[in-house]
């Protein structure tokens, strides 16, 4: 898993919202209704800024410092965390019994399915 942390600029907005924008990545831009909202949406919608780059093979900018942001008067900055996980499909050779894997054949699941499924249970992750 790779961290990425960048600053955020948050701007209030007249109905008591937040526009969210990235110095360092033009165009990765949120909206949150509350400020609760906000961050959250600041952590997605960077996660995903980040995604994308990676699928698209394109370099990923530097983080600015946080003392060389210019902020007007009502705005201020928070630093903002995304975790991307590597999601390629990796081949691992498991074991299970004979019968086992008649049973799952005979039922027509995926096995590779069946045991993402069981270890993200296991693992207590989305």
């Amino acid at each position: 898993m790779a961290e990425y942390v960048y600053p955020a600029v948050f701007h209030p907005n007249s109905d008591n919202s937040f526009t969210i924008t990235y110095p360092d990545l033009p165009g990765c831009i949120s909206e949150g209704k509350s400020l609760g909202n906000a961050m959250y949406m600041a952590q997605a919608s960077l996660t995903q800024w980040i995604e994308y780059l990676t699928d698209k093979k394109q370099p990923i900018p530097s983080a600015s410092d946080m003392k060389s942001i210019a902020l007007s008067p009502e705005e201020f900055a928070s630093l903002i965390r995304a975790d991307i996980k590597d999601g390629r499909a990796v081949k691992r050779t498991v074991s299970i019994p004979k019968w086992m894997d008649d049973k799952v054949t005979e039922s027509g699941l995926s096995l590779s399915r069946v045991l993402q499924e069981a270890l993200k249970e296991k693992l207590n992750i989305g």
